[in-house]
């Protein structure tokens, strides 16, 4: 058995942009259409703890809404201490063998493990342009999710890819890498909040 991918760079950087949100940042608009930046934390919340579920092979008690009812106060650290959890549960050979179940859908474990990569790396692509950071492209880890989105892009996979991306945004085919995967994944390389407020909490 091998590990496929390694999710700790797109995990790495989901901790540092949830660092720097500001709490007056928390009902901006995201990507993600009508989801707020606390939404998507919220979202991001969840599927740490899915994610590291299915990677265990055990089951995941949440409701399978993709969000906790509420932000809670603690959630910054309650985000780190999933994505630690998440990582090192990837990091074991057997994550990656046999099937694996998450939200309800039961996946070969190596898809699994890159839907929980490609979820992990676009969701903090989101947050980075909700909330005006900088925002860092591993190439392995786009190189990972760029297959798994394109092949989700088939045209015989419009029915696979229903609440997991949104139409596809097309891009010029010589783009970047990273935004021939935001186009597969229903986002504008170009999107940019215009309800930024100032610097300052």
């Amino acid at each position: 058995m091998t590990i496929d991918h390694d999710l700790a760079p797109a995990a790495e950087q989901v901790s540092r942009l949830a660092a720097g949100v500001r709490e007056n940042q928390l009902d901006l608009p995201t990507p993600c259409a009508q989801w707020s930046v606390a939404d998507l934390l919220r979202h991001l919340l969840e599927l740490t703890a899915a994610f590291t579920a299915a990677a265990r092979k055990t089951p995941f008690p949440g409701d399978g809404s993709g969000r906790p009812a509420h932000l809670p106060p603690d959630w910054r650290t309650r985000l780190d201490a999933g994505l630690d959890a998440l990582v090192d549960a990837w990091r074991a050979p057997a994550a990656w063998a046999g099937e694996a179940e998450a939200g309800g859908v039961t996946l070969p474990a190596d898809v699994m493990g890159v839907v929980a990569l490609d979820e992990l790396f676009l969701h903090g692509w989101d947050l980075a342009r909700a909330t005006g950071q900088r925002f860092d492209s591993d190439p392995a880890t786009v190189q990972g999710c760029l297959g798994f989105a394109a092949a989700m892009s088939e045209p015989a996979e419009e029915a696979g890819r229903e609440g997991l991306y949104g139409p596809v945004v097309p891009v010029p085919s010589d783009a970047p890498d990273l935004d021939r995967l935001l186009g597969f994944a229903g986002r504008e390389p170009r999107w940019i909040s215009e309800s930024r407020p100032a610097a300052g909490r």
